[in-house]
């Protein structure tokens, strides 16, 4: 390993998992803090003050340190939790999914429609392609995803319509810089907490591969 690469996996910030006992990059987590009243509350932006209890950003692991009170045991005394964490959790994460996509059209980095993405593609200025999970199959295999970029396919036509202000939006694409890493951590955490252990989403659909 060179001295580069070293200082490059230095820079990556890494948490521990109170579920599985794993480090990892703390994007493939999530941080939750105790509130002044001993409540677990989830702090999706990472700000909140306290002393962060990290769980892995699956459905899985979220399910496990409720049901097996893993969060008594990282605060280091008793906590309450709320019996619908987990379903809040699953929709503020989505909410938040949303609401970064809106910024990112807002400031001209994401645009939607067929022919907007298709043009981008084309023009290699999209850095990530979104895609309705609950769109044509057919339609959207006409579009791929941009070389060495992302693809976030579990959002539905309704969720990205919000972010458009549209009724529904099945193609999206997001240009490289802004709030687009922030949009593809936090997808990929809401892709965890939605799937369950038959590998379907919360829509009920297999997973799918792109």
């Amino acid at each position: 390993m060179g001295r580069g690469e070293r200082h490059m996996k230095s820079d990556v910030a890494e948490r521990k998992c109170i579920v599985t006992g794993e480090v990892q990059p703390k994007h493939g987590l999530i941080r939750f803090v105790v509130s002044p009243d001993n409540q677990i509350v989830p702090d999706l932006a990472e700000k909140l003050p306290g002393r962060g209890i990290w769980v892995s950003s699956t459905n899985d692991a979220v399910s496990a340190a409720i049901g097996k009170g893993l969060f008594s045991r990282g605060a280091k005394k008793p906590v309450s939790v709320d019996p619908n964490l987990l379903t809040d959790l699953i929709e503020n994460m989505g909410r938040r999914v949303v609401e970064l996509i809106s910024l990112s059209r807002k400031s001209g980095r994401a645009v939607a429609g067929y022919e907007k993405v298709k043009d981008w593609l084309l023009k290699e200025e999209a850095q990530v392609l979104i895609q309705a999970s609950d769109g044509s199959e057919r339609g959207k295999s006409k579009l791929s995803t941009p070389y060495g970029g992302s693809f976030i396919g579990w959002l539905t036509a309704d969720e990205l319509g919000a972010a458009f202000g549209r009724q529904t939006v099945i193609h999206c694409a997001l240009a490289s810089g802004g709030l687009t890493q922030r949009v593809v951590d936090d997808a990929k955490r809401l892709q965890g907490l939605r799937e369950n252990n038959g590998g379907k989403t919360a829509t009920g659909k297999e997973k799918t591969a792109r």
